[in-house]
């Protein structure tokens, strides 16, 4: 059995005790104020995450020919 079907099946086998369990030392862990904060950082990481996957996804889908003209003609022009 390799690590990550003994991974899967310890976490698979989580009731809903333990997970309330879990959950409670969670929040005596970080307290009540810090979980608000650790969720919003969280959530600030995935947005620009997302940002960054879509920013990849349009300078792939752009032509390369017309990007590769433009910063000739302006330097061009400057001079």
């Amino acid at each position: 059995m390799n690590t990550l079907s003994a991974i899967l099946l310890l976490f698979g086998n989580l009731g809903t005790t333990e997970i309330i369990i879990i959950l409670i030392i969670f929040l005596l862990l970080f307290g009540g104020k810090k979980i608000p904060e650790l969720m919003h950082g969280i959530g600030k990481g995935v947005r620009s995450f997302k940002k960054g996957i879509n920013e990849i996804e349009e300078e792939i889908d752009t032509p390369t020919s017309t990007d590769n003209n433009k910063p000739k003609q302006n330097k061009e022009q400057q001079q």
